[in-house]
């Protein structure tokens, strides 16, 4: 589960990580009594789930009161697009109004789960303010990384390797090893999959802040964090996926014409492999998991055929706890109860109750087209284009 930006920041706050004096606002009223606080000079955030805010204009700094609220009047009415939004982006519901301060340098520093060592590690760059991947790819010495053991956990002697490697000078050197020991707790204590604090900002006082910071909360560890000032904002997700989320289903909007529905991570980024070899475009990702019934199914076909973008389906399911019977009932409820056309439907089955679920399909006589095999699949989906 994503924070927004002030969310991380009083995450950290709980654990004596600096970040700058701010509040959140979500109208100009709002707006222009924080930035009077500031006498003017602020830094104007949108607070979105997506990176690359700044490159998109949803950061800016100021100087003037009315600058403040010209600024924040922009943002708060147009959808803000990034690379990691569709390209339609997204609204802009509330304003995080800091102060603007004066930096000398930026480091980067996270804290995260690395699924190949299945270990918690510990990330930290002079490169602050690039994104990470590009310091990985062009200047990959420039990151610092401590492998943290999860029976002793973050080690005094850990943090203060990573001050060391940072090049900090005796009096920036302390704060850091505070900072970061406060930071790997908060990780710890929220169960966060990820921290990460890009810049971190060496001011022209020489201190430690925490300028921007983002956090992800494990979803599986949600029913420990009981703290509703974490909780999870679905005002900027599109409507599907919370219709998806609120079906307990997995899914995620894309920008092709393809809907896919299957049961299984692994199978999903397959489909939609096939799908691209096919010269057409996945419409999402969706897997109903290996437990789902009918109803669950049904709900899964309406997401489908409730986005407009989407031309044709592919179903893909392999039974096993999933019957392929049971899929073909929930796709046949969710076609039965819709008054608009219906795109056409793809659909390969395999495993438990398979030919079964082809009959149901075969019988309700609904255009569906049954295939055996992948290259069946993208054949078909391509004779449909």
């Amino acid at each position: 589960m994503k924070l927004h930006e002030y969310q991380a920041k009083n995450l950290l706050k709980k654990h004596a990580v600096p970040v700058p004096n701010g509040e959140l606002a979500s109208n100009l009223a709002e707006v222009q009594k924080i930035a009077q606080s500031f006498q003017g000079q602020c830094v104007v955030k949108v607070q979105i789930h997506a990176g690359g805010r700044g490159k998109s204009g949803g950061v800016k700094v100021v100087k003037t009161v009315d600058d403040a609220v010209k600024v924040a009047q922009e943002m708060l009415t147009r959808n803000i697009a990034t690379h990691q939004t569709t390209t339609d982006g997204v609204p802009v519901n509330e304003l995080l109004i800091e102060e603007a301060l004066d930096v000398s340098q930026e480091l980067y520093l996270s804290v995260l789960v690395d699924s190949g060592l299945r270990k918690v590690i510990v990330m930290a760059s002079e490169a602050g303010g690039m994104e990470i991947e590009q310091v990985a790819e062009e200047q990959p010495d420039r990151i610092i990384r401590e492998v943290v053991d999860p029976n002793l956990g973050f080690m005094p002697y850990q943090a203060r390797n990573v001050a060391r490697s940072l090049n900090l000078n005796s009096a920036i050197h302390n704060q850091f090893v505070k900072l970061v020991t406060g930071v790997y707790k908060a990780f710890i204590e929220h169960d966060c999959t990820l921290i990460e604090i890009n810049p971190l900002a060496i001011t022209a006082q020489d201190t430690l802040i925490a300028i921007d910071a983002k956090a992800t909360i494990d979803d599986d560890a949600l029913f420990r964090q009981k703290d509703e000032s974490f909780a999870y904002d679905d005002r900027q997700d599109p409507e599907l996926e919370t219709l998806a989320r609120n079906s307990g289903l997995s899914y995620v909007k894309l920008d092709g014409d393809v809907g896919c529905l299957v049961n299984g991570a692994g199978l999903a980024m397959a489909t939609m492999d096939v799908t691209v070899a096919a010269g057409a475009t996945p419409a999402n990702f969706l897997d109903v998991g290996g437990g789902a019934n009918v109803e669950k199914v049904a709900n899964a076909v309406n997401i489908l055929l409730s986005d407009p973008g989407v031309k044709k389906v592919f179903v893909n399911i392999f039974g096993g706890i999933l019957r392929c019977d049971v899929v073909a009932r929930g796709i046949l409820d969710a076609t039965a109860a819709r008054k608009e056309p219906i795109p056409p439907i793809v659909v390969r089955m395999l495993g438990t109750n398979a030919e079964e679920g082809r009959k149901i399909l075969k019988e309700a006589n609904i255009g569906v087209h049954l295939v055996n095999d992948f290259t069946e699949a993208a054949a078909t989906i391509k004779s449909l284009s």
